[in-house]
This record gives C-alpha cells, sequence and structure tokens, in this order.
C-alpha cells in the first residue's frame, strides 16, 4: 500500500477542493433572470428584489404573510369520490393525484383557513397552482361551499385568492358542474351580508374566471396577472389578428374597467384589512399592539397654554 498515494493525497483533496454550492440556495428569476437568494426571496413572498415579478407561492406561505402572527386554524373539507370516471390519459388519474401530492405535500389543489388580519377575523381559501395548475376539480368546489358555509356560521367575510387553469380534464362534466356550485356558494355570501373579496393571481384562467373568481364584491388583482377564460394564444388562432399589447393581463383588465385594484403581492396585506373593515364598517385598524385611542379624548379641544407656563417652558 503507498501510504502517499492512498492516505495522504485523498485527504489533502478533501480539505482544499472546492465544495459544491446546494442548488436549493438560489432561485432565477422568470422575467429578467436575476439570481435571488432563497431567504431574500421567500422574505420578499416569492417577488423578485430587481424586477418586482410575482411568483408562485403556495397557499401555505401566502396565510403566514396574511394572518396575524402567521397564525390559522385550516378547515376541513369533504373528500370527494375519487377517480369518479376512471380517467387515464398518458398516466391514470389516482397516480398523477399521488404524485402531486407528494410534490406539495397538500391533499388538494385548495386551502381553506380562519383567523385574523389586522385583529379582524375572516375566512380565507387559497388555491395551489403547484397541484396540477390549481385546476378546479370537485375538491375545490367543496372548499369553497366549505369556505362560504364556514364565513356564514362565524358572520366572518370570505377572502379567495384564485389560481388555476381552469376546470379539471380528468373529472369532465363532474368538474364544470362546480361552476353553479360555487356560485351559489357565493350566494349564500350575498344574502347573509357579508363581503366576499377575490384576489386574482396568475394565472386566473377557464372555468374559474366564469364563476367565483369574479362574482366578488371587490377584485384585486397581483401585477401582470393573467386574468382570462380563454388564452391570448387561443384567440390569436381564432380571429386571426394580433392582440393589444398586455392584453388580458391586470392592468389591462383595471383600465377596462373590470378590477377594483391591482396590489403587489408585499402590500397585499394592508389593502385588504383596509377593505375588509371598510366593508364591515368598522373603523381603520390600529398598527402595532396598543390599545386604540379614546374616541371621546381625541375629540376634544387641547388645552390653551397660559402665558405663565409658556414664559417658564422658556426659562
Amino acid at each position: 500500500m503507498n501510504w502517499i498515494t492512498n492516505y495522504m493525497r485523498p485527504r489533502i483533496n478533501s480539505i482544499f477542493s472546492r465544495r459544491e454550492m446546494p442548488e436549493n440556495l438560489w432561485s432565477k428569476c422568470d422575467e429578467c433572470g436575476t439570481m435571488l437568494f432563497h431567504r431574500e426571496l421567500s422574505d420578499n413572498l416569492n417577488v423578485c428584489t430587481s424586477c418586482g415579478h410575482h411568483m408562485q407561492i403556495t397557499p401555505r406561505a401566502r396565510f403566514q404573510a396574511l394572518f396575524d402572527g402567521g397564525t390559522f386554524a385550516q378547515v376541513s373539507v369533504p373528500a370527494p369520490k375519487p377517480d369518479p370516471l376512471h380517467f387515464r390519459d398518458q398516466k391514470k388519474y389516482p397516480d398523477r393525484m399521488r404524485a402531486a401530492q407528494k410534490s406539495t405535500g397538500e391533499v388538494e389543489a385548495m386551502l381553506v383557513a380562519t383567523g385574523e388580519i389586522g385583529r379582524t377575523p375572516i375566512v380565507a381559501a387559497a388555491q395551489d397552482f403547484s397541484f396540477m395548475g390549481g385546476s378546479m376539480g370537485m375538491y375545490v368546489g367543496n372548499a369553497i361551499i366549505a369556505a362560504a358555509q364556514e364565513a356564514v356560521k362565524l358572520k366572518r367575510p370570505l377572502i379567495l385568492f384564485s389560481a388555476a387553469g381552469g376546470a379539471r380534464m380528468q373529472e369532465g362534466i363532474l368538474s364544470l358542474m362546480q361552476m353553479p356550485r360555487t356560485t351559489v356558494a357565493v350566494q349564500m355570501l350575498q344574502e347573509s351580508g357579508l363581503p366576499y373579496i377575490v384576489v386574482l393571481t396568475h394565472p386566473t384562467t377557464g372555468g374559474v374566471t366564469a364563476s367565483y373568481a369574479m362574482l366578488g364584491d371587490v377584485h384585486i388583482a397581483e401585477p401582470n396577472a393573467l386574468i382570462c377564460f380563454a388564452g391570448p394564444r387561443v384567440i390569436e388562432q381564432t380571429i386571426r389578428e394580433k392582440l393589444p399589447e398586455g392584453f388580458q393581463r391586470a392592468e389591462y383588465l383595471l383600465d377596462h374597467g373590470m378590477l377594483d385594484r391591482v396590489t403587489p403581492r408585499t402590500r397585499m396585506r394592508e389593502e385588504l384589512i383596509t377593505i375588509t373593515r371598510l366593508l364591515l364598517g368598522l373603523p381603520p385598524a390600529v398598527r402595532g399592539d396598543l390599545p386604540p385611542p379614546d374616541p371621546a379624548e381625541a375629540t376634544q379641544p387641547a388645552a390653551a397654554e397660559t402665558p405663565a407656563t409658556d414664559r417658564q417652558s422658556r426659562e
């Protein structure tokens, strides 16, 4: 055995060799190509610090940033019958479901929770685009109905974050039936006099746009979010014309009266607190943990300073 070759050389190489950097430390912005440190990107809610591009964010991460202290209680959703049509394309539907559940760590494409924002109790629901494109199936329909029922029971407003490629093809007509079901759920909120606020994120398309995503009392969108029924490419192929720049993007829809606001994700929480309390007829939220000011003291005029007191203060 050559001691120098078999022991010393590998030992020296292990000490001075360059260590490989883990792949999950940096993310590349899809818009400007900037390499972003994962912790900095997470602290900025998956918004590029260079160009402001809004990347995808999971419902749990969104709720942690939305609710006071990141604390929320998950609402249980009835599970529908798995694979009701025994659908199969390149893979079986149950296999696709298991793969999506493993990659996301979630049961399905929507999460429902209760909590407080600015000390205002609400019910929130959010779609996960990373789960089979956030597609609307029977579970998503059940989730929206559960969210509406919870809001009516607790007498709280409902805030919904939409992100979907449309209906789930593996469930066929059963998926399309969720459009009238969710419309009825929204009607329950309206009959109870409870606000329903929709935040449309990139992308919100298909049957989702044609149902619960555009039935809110207030519609807010994240910047540059694609919001449509049929996509721009399908429309261009149909009419054989070039569409305007930014067509079906959030800013375009805001200019044409289909949205109320376009708000960056980093300011979304404050915006939702203000709008929610305004719709509920509540006073503005108190920032921090200080108690609210006494209205009686706020309306009393300040005592006029006497000349003697003023002279003493100058002395």
